[in-house]
């Protein structure tokens, strides 16, 4: 197997667990092109079809002969894109399910999935509702997840724009011990300060490495 292809494989896999939670833009649309392009790394075509049109409804919205314009992109990518709006406009009629995130064991089942199988550190941010409704659930980061690493601004404006009343944060330790470290604990306090300005609560910091995962809001360390 290939480096191509084992990061194919990880991308379908992660899909497969979590659906789209927690993919970037770009790596939703490298992964549809994985299906009209299949020997070729696809993540510099999805980034340049980006700066092209400027957003992912951007790429989608566009018609078939503006989309071959980029390179990479031939006959069966743009159909690909252009189909893919059109049969969900058909189904836009078809309910939605939800994701409640309402409970520590409901947050750190939901982050094993997303982080199990994570190779390098990274943190993701998950907007909710009053209720536990997952509205959004955005990468910030992949490295270590220190201060240095993410802006804690970015995390306010992703849940002011979600309107989101609370924030669970979430990263996994590559090490195989879940127990937070001290840059951890600065970065949740941090963002919690930041967060509670706004009134908005930050309701957990999962950290979650093996098959296990540690609430720092559980365990009074919030």
């Amino acid at each position: 197997m290939g480096i191509h292809d084992g990061h194919r494989a990880r991308k379908k896999e992660q899909f497969l667990r979590v659906g789209l939670d927690g993919f970037a833009d770009h790596e939703a649309l490298e992964l549809l092109l994985f299906y009209a392009i299949p020997r070729r790394d696809t993540n510099p075509i999805a980034h340049a079809l980006l700066q092209k049109f400027g957003s992912l409804d951007g790429v989608l919205n566009a018609d078939v002969e503006e989309l071959q314009r980029v390179e990479g992109v031939g006959e069966s990518a743009a159909l690909l894109l252009t189909l893919l709006p059109s049969i969900m406009r058909r189904a836009m009629h078809l309910p939605v399910k939800e994701r409640i995130l309402n409970s520590v064991e409901s947050c750190g089942n939901y982050f094993l999935n997303l982080l199990g199988n994570e190779r390098r550190e990274v943190l993701y941010q998950a907007c909710l509702d009053a209720k536990g409704k997952l509205l959004v659930c955005k990468k910030l980061s992949e490295g270590d997840a220190d201060s240095a690493a993410f802006s804690v601004r970015q995390v306010v404006e992703n849940a002011l724009l979600s309107d989101a009343s609370m924030v669970v944060l979430a990263h996994n330790h590559i090490s195989g011990v879940a127990l937070p470290s001290e840059s951890d604990y600065i970065v949740t306090r941090r963002v919690k300060a930041a967060l509670q300005a706004m009134d908005i609560e930050l309701m957990d910091h999962i950290i979650v490495s093996d098959n296990d995962f540690v609430s720092m809001g559980q365990s009074s360390m919030l």
